[in-house]
C-alpha cells in the first residue's frame, strides 16, 4: 500500500532564518501582484489600440492561475518545490514574450493564460513552504512578514508601468517583466528545498481530486479559504477599475496613478507589522474577524461619502485605503489558519487557497466589464458586497481550528 505524506511537525531548519530566503519567498509570493498591477497604467493605452475589453486580459491572467494551481499543488507534494517553482518561472518569461508580441486583445489574452500558468507557482508553492517549515503560529508571523516586503510590488509596479508608458509603450511592460522573470530563474539558484523525500506524498496522482474533495468538506479550510476569497473579490474590484476612476472620472495624471494605487499597501505594511505582535496576544480567529468586520464597515461609509461627494476624490480614497489596510491581518491569518486545518496535504491546500483566492478576481473583471460602469460609486458598492461575504464567512466555521479529520 502506498503510505501518505508525514504529519510531522514542521521544524525550520537554519536556512529558513536567513534574509536571503525570505527575500525570495517575498519575491514569489509578489509575482502575481508584479504581473498585474505593473501594466494598469497602461491599461486605457491598451484599450485603444486592442480594442475590446482591455479588463478580460486580467480575467483571462487569473482563469490560468486558478486552473494551474490545482495541476502544480499536488505535483509539488509528490516532487518537492524547487522543481515547479523553476518550471513555472520558465513558463512565466514565454508567457511575458508572448504578451510583449501580442498584436490583438485574443492574442493578449491567450498569452496572459501561459504568464499565469508560470506566475502561480510563486505564492502559492511560497505558502507551502512557510507551512512545510513552521506551525501555526509562526506561520502566521512569517507570512506577515512576507506581506511587509512583498508589498513592494504593488507600490513599484504601477510607478514603473507608468514611467514605462511615458517614455514608451505598453509593449515595453511586458518585455520588462519577461527580464524580471529571468533574474528570478537565476535567484532560484539559492532557494533551498523545504520538503524532504520522507514527507512527500507517495500516493498516485489519480488521488489528487480525492485530495481536493477532501478539502472541500472540510468546514475549518473552506471556512478560512472563502472568507480570504470573498475580501479579494473586492480587491480585485478595485484593482480592475481603479484605473478608469482615477484616470478618468478623477483625471488624475497616469505617472500619479502609482502613487494613488500604493498608498493603499501602506496600509497593509503597517497592519501587517503590527500583525507580528498581534498573532501572539489574540487568536487567529479574532484577528481575522476583526479585520474584516472593520473592512466591511469602512466600504459601508465609502458608499455613503461616495454618494454625497461623487467627485471627490478623498471619498472613493479614504475607505479604499482602510479596506486594502485590514488586508494586513486578514491574508496573514486566514491563510495560516486555513493551512493549519490541512497539514496532510500542504501543497494541495495552498492550491486551493490561491485558485479560489486568486481565482476569485475573474467574478470581479466579468462584472465590471459586464456593468459597462467603472465610476466610483460601482466600485464601492461592489466591493462593500464582497467585504460583507468575507466576514461573514470568518464568523462561519467549525468551532475548532482543525477537524478531526485533518487533526494530527
Amino acid at each position: 500500500m502506498p503510505r501518505p505524506a508525514t504529519t510531522a511537525t514542521p521544524t525550520a531548519p537554519p536556512a529558513a532564518a536567513g534574509w536571503v530566503f525570505m527575500a525570495l519567498l517575498a519575491a514569489l509570493m509578489a509575482f502575481t501582484s508584479l504581473s498585474t498591477d505593473i501594466y494598469l497604467p497602461a491599461m486605457p493605452q491598451m484599450q485603444h489600440d486592442l480594442g475590446g475589453d482591455v479588463e478580460l486580459t486580467i480575467a483571462g491572467f487569473l482563469v490560468g492561475f486558478a486552473v494551474a494551481q490545482l495541476v502544480w499543488g499536488p505535483v509539488s507534494d509528490r516532487i518537492g518545490r524547487r522543481r515547479p517553482l523553476v518550471m513555472g518561472v520558465l513558463l512565466f518569461i514565454v508567457g511575458s514574450v508572448g504578451c510583449a508580441l501580442a498584436q490583438t486583445l485574443p492574442q493578449m489574452v491567450a498569452w496572459r493564460v501561459v504568464q499565469a500558468f508560470g506566475a502561480c507557482t510563486g505564492p502559492m508553492l511560497a505558502r507551502a513552504m512557510v507551512r512545510d517549515l513552521f506551525a501555526r503560529t509562526q506561520a502566521a508571523q512569517t507570512l506577515s512578514t512576507l506581506t511587509v516586503v512583498m508589498a513592494i510590488a504593488p507600490i513599484v509596479g504601477p510607478l514603473l508601468g507608468g514611467q514605462v508608458v511615458r517614455i514608451s509603450n505598453w509593449h515595453a511592460v511586458f518585455w520588462l517583466l519577461a527580464a524580471i522573470g529571468v533574474l528570478m530563474l537565476l535567484a532560484l539558484r539559492a532557494l533551498p528545498e523545504t520538503l524532504p523525500t520522507a514527507r512527500r506524498a507517495t500516493t498516485p496522482w489519480t488521488v489528487a481530486p480525492a485530495d481536493y474533495l477532501s478539502l472541500l468538506r472540510n468546514r475549518a479550510f473552506m471556512g478560512y479559504t472563502l472568507s480570504i476569497t470573498f475580501f479579494y473579490m473586492g480587491a480585485y474590484v478595485f484593482i480592475v477599475g481603479s484605473p478608469f476612476v482615477y484616470l478618468s472620472h478623477f483625471h488624475v495624471d497616469p505617472q500619479h496613478y502609482g502613487w494613488l494605487f500604493g498608498i493603499n499597501i501602506v496600509g497593509v505594511m503597517a497592519l501587517s507589522a503590527v500583525n507580528r505582535r498581534l498573532v501572539n496576544r489574540f487568536s487567529l480567529d479574532v484577528l481575522l474577524r476583526a479585520a474584516t468586520g472593520v473592512a466591511a464597515l469602512a466600504m459601508a461609509a465609502g458608499v455613503t461619502l461616495v454618494a454625497w461627494h461623487p467627485d471627490a476624490l478623498w471619498a472613493f480614497a479614504l475607505p479604499v485605503f482602510v479596506f486594502f489596510a485590514t488586508n494586513g491581518i486578514a491574508a496573514a491569518t486566514s491563510t495560516a489558519a486555513a493551512l493549519d486545518a490541512a497539514p496532510r496535504t500542504a501543497g494541495s491546500a495552498a492550491a486551493l487557497i490561491g485558485a479560489l483566492q486568486y481565482g476569485s478576481g475573474i467574478v470581479s473583471s466579468v462584472a465590471l466589464a459586464a456593468l459597462r460602469s467603472r465610476g466610483p460609486l460601482v466600485l464601492v458598492l461592489l466591493m462593500g458586497l464582497f467585504a460583507t461575504a468575507s466576514a461573514a464567512m470568518a464568523f462561519w466555521r467549525a468551532p475548532s481550528s482543525r477537524n478531526k479529520e485533518f487533526s494530527t
